[in-house]
């Protein structure tokens, strides 16, 4: 049975790994109240809605994109997408993926008044790559730098531009901290084309599974889960409170377990959920450190 409008739209957002865009604002943020011991609410705020906003953009723009391109077919293991299954129409799904854009936008006409040009080019190269991740010519979905997209801008740019915006400075304690949370949100996007992997191979869609196959991929995903966990040990002048991530180590090799014995399947779309749970609560321990 069909969803109703605001359902279809609901899931269209894809609201199971929203956390992967909100994560890195409140670690930067962290970092930034660690140094300072100040916060400034309204940067965080519209960092945090611009930053969801763009992620439900360039996720609207993938419903669309992978309909039209003909990626997304009956066979596909994911969970179904709005576009491929007639709930809303590809004008309207677009039309959808621009209004998060524009909110986006406004979100950064507040965020570059305050953090000036340097915000402007994260803002305007953050609206360019999620309109790239499936759109144009030659989109980043289509091809092996997924992962680094996903890496760049959900670890390195959102927690450095949050920390930014509430010290107007850049300090090496928001790029380790952006390090950490943005391996583990492209672990989300390993999941993701490794359990499309063969769909993706007929279709064309040379993601860096694709490129890779199975065993490698399985070994990234293992390192991409534990790696951060390793990378910890670069956060010890904070002293004990550093190790408080650790607190999600069980949960990261229980997702490695899973990811390696299942055969590819639809049991990945849990594991895919599950691994952005994970980015989660490494995220909130890692905020926890930098404030306590």
């Amino acid at each position: 049975m069909a969803p109703g409008r605001l359902r279809a739209w609901f899931l269209a957002c894809r609201p199971k790994t929203l956390s992967v865009s909100l994560s890195p604002v409140l670690v930067g943020t962290a970092v930034a109240w660690h140094d300072t011991g100040t916060l400034l609410w309204l940067p965080l705020l519209a960092a945090a809605l611009g930053a969801a906003f763009i992620q439900i953009g360039t996720n609207l723009f993938n419903d669309v994109g992978d309909f039209l391109r003909g990626t997304d077919t009956p066979e596909r293991l994911g969970p179904k997408r709005a576009t491929a299954e007639g709930w809303l129409s590809p004008g309207m799904v677009k039309a959808g993926a621009w209004l998060s854009f524009a909110l986006a936008f406004l979100c950064g006409i507040y965020l570059a008044s305050h953090g000036g040009w340097i915000i402007v080019a994260i803002g305007f190269a953050s609206l360019a790559a999620g309109w790239a991740y499936t759109g144009g010519p030659k989109p980043i979905a289509y091809g092996p730098l997924g992962e680094l997209f996903v890496f760049v801008f959900f670890g390195l740019v959102a927690v450095g531009g949050s920390y930014y915006l509430q010290t107007l400075s850049l300090a090496p304690a928001a790029l380790i901290a952006g390090t950490l949370v943005g391996i583990h949100a492209a672990a989300v996007i390993t999941v993701n084309n490794y359990r499309d992997l063969d769909g993706d191979a007929r279709n064309g869609k040379n993601t860096l599974a694709v490129r890779l196959g199975r065993p490698a991929i399985r070994r990234l995903y293992t390192g991409e889960m534990l790696a951060p966990y390793a990378l910890l040990l670069f956060l010890a002048p904070l002293g004990w409170p550093a190790s408080l991530p650790l607190l999600s180590l069980p949960l990261a090799i229980q997702l490695v377990r899973h990811f390696n014995r299942e055969a590819p399947g639809p049991v990945f779309n849990g594991i895919l959920a599950a691994s952005a749970g994970l980015q989660l609560a490494f995220a909130l321990l890692l905020t926890l450190s930098f404030t306590i």
